[in-house]
C-alpha cells in the first residue's frame, strides 16, 4: 500500500508539472510582450536613395551653405534610418541597387540673416532657408515633393539654419508613406493550368 501511494504521488507530481509548463510559458510570454521566435514579423522593405547635389537656381546663395545643406542632409538621413543606404551623387555603388530614389534639393529661398542682431533682439535677424525638396524614382516618376523651411530665429550661427533644414527634410521624409519598393511586391502567376509536356506531344500527334 505504501509503494502504491509513493507511485501514485510521483505520478501526481509529474501531472502537474507538465500541466504548468505551458501556463508559465504564456505568462512570461505576456510579461515581455515578446511573441516566439516563429512569429516575430518580418521588417518592412525600404528603399536606398542617392542625393542629388543641391540646387540654387535663381537664388543667390553662398557655397559653404550649399555645401552644408548637402553634407547636413546625408548624416541627417543616415541618422533616420528611413532608408537602407545613403548614397552621395555619382557613387558607382548606386548603379546596382534596384530600389533607388533619387532626393532633388531646390533652393527657393534664403535670408542671411545677422548673428549680432539675434544676440541683441529675438525679433530681427533671423536667417531663413526654403526648398522644394523632391523624391523621384530610376524611371523618373515623382513619388514624393514638399516644400520644407529651415531657420535660425534666435542663437546661433547662420550654418546652424542648413542643420535644421537638413532635419526637417529627414523628419518629413520618415513621416511620409512611401510607395512598396517594386522588387518587393511579389510578382503575379499566370491564370490556367499549366499544361504538360506529354499534352502536348499528344496534341501534336492528334
Amino acid at each position: 500500500m505504501k509503494a502504491n501511494k509513493r507511485v501514485t504521488s510521483v505520478v501526481l507530481s509529474i501531472l502537474i508539472i507538465v500541466t504548468a509548463a505551458p501556463s508559465q510559458l504564456a505568462a512570461q510570454t505576456a510579461a515581455t510582450g515578446k511573441s516566439p521566435p516563429d512569429n516575430k514579423p518580418s521588417a518592412a522593405p525600404q528603399w536606398s536613395v542617392q542625393v542629388d547635389k543641391v540646387v540654387t537656381g535663381d537664388v543667390i546663395l553662398e557655397p559653404a551653405f550649399r555645401i552644408a545643406i548637402y553634407e547636413n542632409l546625408l548624416q541627417e538621413l543616415a541618422k533616420a534610418k528611413c532608408f537602407k543606404e545613403v548614397f552621395r551623387s555619382g557613387d558607382r555603388n548606386a548603379r546596382d541597387i534596384a530600389d533607388l530614389l533619387i532626393l532633388k534639393t531646390t533652393v527657393q529661398k534664403y535670408t542671411p540673416g545677422s548673428e549680432t542682431r539675434r544676440a541683441v533682439t529675438t525679433v530681427s535677424g533671423a536667417t531663413k532657408l526654403k526648398v522644394r525638396s523632391q523624391l523621384y524614382t530610376r524611371d523618373g516618376r515623382l513619388i514624393l515633393e514638399r516644400v520644407i523651411d529651415g531657420n535660425v530665429r534666435f542663437f546661433g550661427g547662420n550654418l546652424r539654419a542648413t542643420h535644421n533644414l537638413a532635419r526637417n527634410i529627414a523628419k518629413t521624409i520618415k513621416q511620409s508613406n512611401l510607395p512598396t519598393p517594386t522588387s518587393s511586391i511579389p510578382e503575379q502567376k499566370a491564370e490556367g493550368s499549366p499544361v504538360s509536356t506529354l499534352e502536348v506531344v499528344r496534341r501534336r500527334e492528334d
